[in-house]
């Protein structure tokens, strides 16, 4: 495929973004040892700050948007992978610094691939994407802190977007009760047939914390940062633990060392980009797992590349629920 389609930004001298669906050739990919003929990306809240501009997200112009990719190998000059390998790539800098995932033909570098899980099909892997992935790891982290289903109630915060229903459907087969927090009222239904427990309106959360709170969940999944970040960890029960992996609500965090050292909460960041590729295996593995997919079908929906611009706007503005696939 010497000329194929992808969405490309980009920006004039005035520094004012612009997307379209354009048509380049191969000798416009940069540099990699593998070539991917992409079947499937997804749609990111990241994805969506790249092509609404409302973040600084891309930093080369122009920029191919998409962190995540599902395909065919179609020439390679690693050891690791051959032609006709199925595989997967989330983050390494793709749709920021390197072409990314919204084009029909990607080059990339064979260590920020991974051979597409057993038990998960191309489309499946991109319903979970960089936020179903990023989900995992939080729950890895919680685990990891030592919390068990026993420990007591999860919270998970920005409950109906990508990463909080994949982190529901996670938890609640893990056998945690969990609490949603969610703006969205009207999500009740969708996220009780996830695995909420019982869900508490954003609005408890999102105004200025007091140092330290009633004591109400024995960790939790935070999407959203600032205010709410700050509310969860000062309602954390002693010797708890906060996964953080978002800043939905902004990226400050006006909190005070309390929960810290006078309940000895711990906070752990959540970086799903640059994670090792050993942490990485174990994540998707573990999705491959515990995932059912009647209810990973259920969260997805599907959109056509040519559609993606109006969908990134849409996550933006909070009009998407769970997860979106991209049909590439």
């Amino acid at each position: 495929m010497e000329n194929f389609k992808a969405v490309l930004i980009s920006r004039d001298e005035n520094k004012t973004q612009s997307v379209e669906i354009a048509t380049l050739s191969q000798d416009d990919l940069m540099e990699g040892d593998v070539t991917v003929a992409v079947d499937y990306s997804t749609l990111n809240y990241k994805d969506g700050l790249a092509i609404s501009g409302k973040s600084p997200v891309v930093r080369r112009w122009p920029m191919i948007p998409g962190i995540d990719m599902a395909g065919r190998v179609i020439s390679s000059q690693s050891d690791q992978f051959k032609e006709g390998d199925e595989v997967i790539l989330n983050g390494w800098g793709t749709g920021e610094t390197h072409l990314g995932a919204y084009s029909q033909v990607s080059r990339v570098k064979s260590d920020w691939l991974i051979h597409k899980p057993e038990g998960l099909s191309a489309a499946q892997c991109m319903g979970i994407g960089t936020a179903g992935y990023t989900s995992m790891l939080c729950v890895m982290a919680l685990e990891k802190a030592g919390l068990t289903p026993e420990s007591g109630p999860i919270l998970v915060t920005g409950a109906a977007g990508g990463v909080g229903s994949v982190a529901i459907a996670l938890l609640a087969k893990l056998g945690y009760h969990v609490i949603a927090s969610t703006g969205r009222a009207s999500e009740e239904d969708y996220l009780k047939s996830l695995g909420a427990a019982e869900l508490i309106d954003r609005e408890e959360l999102s105004g200025p914390a007091r140092p330290l709170n009633k004591e109400r969940w024995a960790g939790a999944v935070d999407a959203v940062g600032s205010h709410t970040l700050a509310n969860v960890l000062s309602m954390t029960k002693y010797g708890g633990a906060v996964a953080a992996c978002g800043l939905a609500q902004g990226m400050d965090l006006p909190s005070s060392v309390a929960p810290f050292i006078l309940r000895g909460v711990s906070l752990h960041g959540i970086d799903s980009v640059m994670a090792p590729k050993e942490k990485r295996l174990e994540a998707w593995s573990r999705l491959a797992e515990l995932l059912e997919t009647e209810k990973l079908d259920s969260i997805t929906s599907v959109v056509n590349m040519e559609d993606v611009i109006n969908a990134g706007n849409a996550i933006v503005e909070g009009k998407i629920r769970g997860r979106v696939i991209v049909k590439i």
